[in-house]
């Protein structure tokens, strides 16, 4: 029997994985729902109601700079003193804002366009499905250190390497599985709130190529973490390992991290977070701003000290990442004793 079918079957079959799933999908398809009804298609019926909107709000304030003219024009008639400094000194001063000021873009509902909004809701797409394939690796790999199930696999099976690696390559099958249908209803799900809630308009090859591109850094990005996981569950032989791990490294490493960098005054702190690297991937590009180093233009206004992560900074560090710890797993797996 093919241990590589043993390992999909018994993945397929942990009540955990399922229900880790099955709970990341249907926060996917919670927002997915609620995207759809917090959004609403723009049509001449709904530009009218917000050019009248913003028509009646230019007119409440016409009345109002007008009352307030009058109410001015009254106190220096009698003589009142302005101690509140409520008034200019002289009236006429007292004008409404002109009309454009009142845009009726201001006034019309949330709409989705496609183009301009989907690749930002790749972004917890992946984020939601890494985090259920780092819970579900580390579970998975890590329930068979605490059960002794590895012991008695490798009985069967002693080829420690061949074990650990058919553990992941089914591992990541099953993700593949799950994220890759995931990802096309995704796109179909969004692609119908654009039509059905907003708009699908100038979406070319090209713009769909880059989505693409971009889903595509997602998928890597689940596998990277549920590769993460798995090694850091068989590092320490237990799920709890791997869930401590990053909580350590988020909460104590990053956070308190940040406060000594905030503290020190250096430049960039985000430049020496994890969430920026992971976003960068996503994203293609972050641009750090510095508003302590202020680079004045000619015309006197303040432009901060800019710095940029780009996905090949967060490639290299995503790489590196992974093959350093899955490498230490399958060392300590050739190494240390398993009894």
């Amino acid at each position: 029997m093919s241990l590589y079918r043993t390992e999909l079957r018994r993945l397929a079959k942990r009540r955990f994985a399922r229900y880790m799933t099955l709970l990341g999908l249907l926060v996917l398809a919670a927002v997915l729902v609620g995207t759809f009804f917090t959004n609403q298609k723009i049509d001449d019926t709904v530009r009218a109601k917000a050019d009248r909107q913003a028509e009646q709000q230019y007119e409440e304030q016409v009345r109002y700079a007008q009352q307030e003219r009058a109410s001015c024009e009254q106190d220096k008639a009698a003589g009142k003193a302005d101690d509140t400094h409520r008034y200019p000194p002289d009236c006429a001063m007292i004008q409404p804002p002109p009309r454009e000021a009142f845009e009726s873009q201001w006034f019309l509902p949330s709409t989705f366009d496609f183009k301009e909004s989907f690749a930002e809701t790749l972004v917890p797409f992946a984020a939601i499905l890494a985090l259920v394939g780092f819970v579900v690796g580390a579970s998975f790999v890590g329930a068979e250190w605490s059960t002794g199930g590895m012991m008695n696999l490798l009985l069967w099976r002693p080829r420690r390497l061949t074990v650990l690696l058919s553990k992941l390559a089914a591992l990541l099958t099953g993700l593949l599985a799950v994220t890759l249908p995931a990802a096309v209803l995704w796109f179909a799900g969004f692609w119908a709130v654009g039509v059905f809630r907003g708009s699908t308009e100038k979406v070319t090859s090209g713009v769909w190529q880059s989505f693409a591109l971009t889903g595509l850094r997602g998928v890597v990005l689940v596998l990277a973490a549920t590769t993460v996981g798995f090694a850091l569950a068989s590092l320490g032989r237990h799920t709890a390992m791997a869930l401590g791990g990053v909580v350590a490294v988020m909460v104590v490493g990053q956070f308190g991290l940040g406060i000594l960098l905030e503290m020190a005054g250096a430049k960039f702190v985000e430049a020496w977070l994890l969430p920026t690297y992971a976003l960068a991937w996503m994203q293609k590009k972050v641009t750090l701003q510095n508003w302590d180093a202020c680079n004045a233009t000619y015309t006197g206004e303040c432009k901060p000290a800019t710095f940029d992560v780009t996905w090949q900074h967060s490639s290299l560090l995503l790489g590196v990442g992974v093959v350093l710890i899955l490498g230490v797993a399958l060392w300590a797996m050739r190494r240390r004793d398993v009894s």
